[in-house]
């Protein structure tokens, strides 16, 4: 194979893989919550609740950041009222919760709502990391 037809084939599958990764938050419950967190090797989940004011406040930088990062990484959605299970796993006492899983694992908890360029920093902290 040509030099050429190498790197033809390394940028369709860099296309193939981001195209495979959602532009906006998708929905994690207890049912996908495993599977979901190892098919991704970045994952941020934003455990929330409908009543729940500050997770209002948060959603839309979650949407925002969904759509800047698709590709590099992926954004769920937890309902804690819907999913206890994973609430109580995580012991999530608070919400926004937001937990970031590299590779299947807890890497990171952001608690509360935060400013947008906080939450950017945290991110980048594992775009880098192997």
């Amino acid at each position: 194979m040509s030099e050429l037809e190498e790197i033809k084939k390394r940028k369709l599958n860099e296309l193939m893989k981001k195209s495979q990764y959602p532009d906006k938050p998708i929905e994690v419950t207890d049912k996908n919550f495993d599977s979901i967190i190892h098919k991704y090797p970045l994952i941020l989940i934003d455990c929330w609740a409908v009543w729940c004011a500050p997770c209002r406040m948060i959603a839309p930088m979650i949407e925002e950041l969904a759509k800047k990062y698709k590709g590099k990484i992926v954004f769920g959605k937890l309902d804690v009222n819907e999913n206890m299970a994973i609430a109580k796993r995580f012991d999530i006492m608070a919400i926004p919760n937001l937990l970031i899983f590299k590779k299947g694992k807890l890497v990171d908890r952001i608690v509360g709502v935060q400013p947008m360029p906080i939450l950017e920093s945290r991110l980048k902290e594992y775009l880098g990391k192997s």
